[in-house]
């Protein structure tokens, strides 16, 4: 999938997208596509998370029947399941305006505000 490689191409960016997906969802290849289509136009650090590997089994346990998910945020900040229900998400079907609407949100916040 070339439009996901391009979601991975420059890190260091201020805001950061986590793509909670797994293997052989429709909506998840939708999900794809408005991000990528985001990324044309405003770069992010991307992240993206298969929910159906053992390793990510409480991400599993959150959004097993929900994926796509989408976490916004800033950059440097790690994704902790234990703070899932105080991200800034998006979940099922969205476009590439709403996901530049929580950007927009993420980035005004203060430092301090993670």
């Amino acid at each position: 999938m070339r439009r996901t490689q391009r979601l991975f191409q420059q890190p260091g960016l201020a805001c950061r997208i986590t793509l909670f997906t797994r293997a052989n969802c429709g909506l998840c290849t939708r999900a794809k596509s408005a991000l990528s289509d985001v990324w044309d136009k405003r770069p992010f650090d991307y992240q993206e998370v298969d929910i159906i590997d053992p390793a990510h089994k409480a991400w599993r346990d959150l959004y097993d029947i929900d994926v796509p998910v989408i976490h916004i945020g800033k950059a440097a900040v790690e994704e902790d399941p234990k703070k899932a229900s105080k991200a800034v998400k998006l979940m099922h079907r969205f476009s590439p305006e709403d996901v530049q609407a929580k950007m927009d949100f993420v980035e005004a916040k203060l430092p301090s505000d993670k």
